[in-house]
């Protein structure tokens, strides 16, 4: 069984967190950050299941910026 990353965003709506894998928009949801990313992890392996995996993926890097406007 091969491995290999995805980048993630996990947001915050109302009282879920929402996961979703920014390299095929696949996405789950849970009550926790720690869930919503096990149900994400677990949608990802059904996803490519039959298929065959993407070529690697390089690191995004998210990170806030402040601004003065």
């Amino acid at each position: 069984m091969k491995t290999t990353h995805f980048n993630v965003l996990v947001q915050r709506e109302d009282d879920w967190y929402v996961a979703q894998c920014v390299d095929n928009f696949v996405a789950s949801q849970g009550q926790s950050v720690e869930e919503a990313l096990a149900n994400l992890k677990e949608a990802l392996e059904l996803y490519y299941e039959n298929e065959e995996l993407p070529a690697k993926q390089s690191l995004t890097f998210l990170t806030s910026l402040e601004v003065a406007v």
